[in-house]
């Protein structure tokens, strides 16, 4: 019995360790991670490409021919909603490659309809176990709505203000929180406002999303990228489950998960 008992524990270790090297290494994931996991995977290959020692795996040929035969909901395990900068190369700061992340940019990344549907896309179809609400310092976009809500705005192309509307109300959570911070100072605040302004919408707008929080096949987080150090930086994921009870009190929420 001990004997055998021996042979479990190493065999269990074994197991341990091929998943902590495939996380290292950048490269595969473990089947069917937990979210946990996935946000653990993303954090490493965060850490990776900070410290200037990214693999960047999964781009080369073989697997190309992987993506042109297989299924990407057998290998994609986040769903990262980000804006459309330039300085926010999604795959290149996690350190990922095809196949490994679904990613919906927009500017400001904001949650209108044709977000939210990307969104429900990626979790309910791809089945990503993490929806990541990725914003960044420096935001443009929130810039835009901060230096407006101030009087310091300039004049916008016919498409661009309601593209931006949905972040109207984070800068001004932010201005009302932060009474002292003048001019581009509320920017810290209102980008991480954006971020929960984000998850709202998508949660007032998809049913089906909240569907599967609940049901808890999928976590939703919040995270900012500092354009400047590389760094991403993860925000507190109680403020998500709040965020969450308070559209469910809403009566406004949207109730039919299905398309009729």
């Amino acid at each position: 019995m001990k004997k055998m008992m021996m042979k479990w524990s190493l065999a269990l270790m074994l197991v341990l360790a091929v998943a902590a090297l495939a996380w290292a290494s950048g490269g595969e994931s473990v089947a069917n991670p937990s979210p946990d996991q996935v946000i653990e995977m993303l954090s490493q290959g965060n850490a990776r490409f900070v410290a200037g020692q990214a693999t960047g795996s999964h781009r080369d040929a073989a697997r190309l021919r992987q993506a042109a035969a297989e299924n990407q909901g057998d290998h994609a395990y986040a769903t990262v909603i980000t804006c459309s900068d330039s300085r926010v190369p999604v795959e290149i700061l996690f350190d990922v490659g095809v196949m490994d992340i679904f990613v919906i940019r927009v500017a400001g990344n904001v949650v209108q309809t044709d977000e939210a549907g990307s969104i429900e896309y990626g979790l309910a179809h791809v089945k990503t176990p993490l929806l990541v609400v990725l914003g960044h310092t420096q935001c443009g976009a929130v810039m835009a709505v901060a230096n407006q809500l101030q009087g310091h705005g300039h004049a916008l192309e016919r498409n661009i203000p309601p593209l931006v509307a949905p972040i109207v109300p984070a800068v001004q959570r932010a201005m009302s929180a932060h009474p002292d911070q003048k001019g581009l100072a509320v920017l810290p605040a209102a980008i991480e406002e954006n971020v929960w302004q984000g998850i709202h919408d998508l949660f007032m707008r998809s049913p089906a999303s909240r569907d599967l929080v609940h049901g808890g096949k999928v976590k939703v987080v919040g995270a900012i990228y500092d354009v400047g150090s590389g760094e991403v930086h993860w925000l507190p994921q109680a403020k998500v489950a709040e965020i969450l009870a308070q559209v469910e009190r809403d009566p406004g929420r949207a109730m039919e998960a299905m398309a009729q």
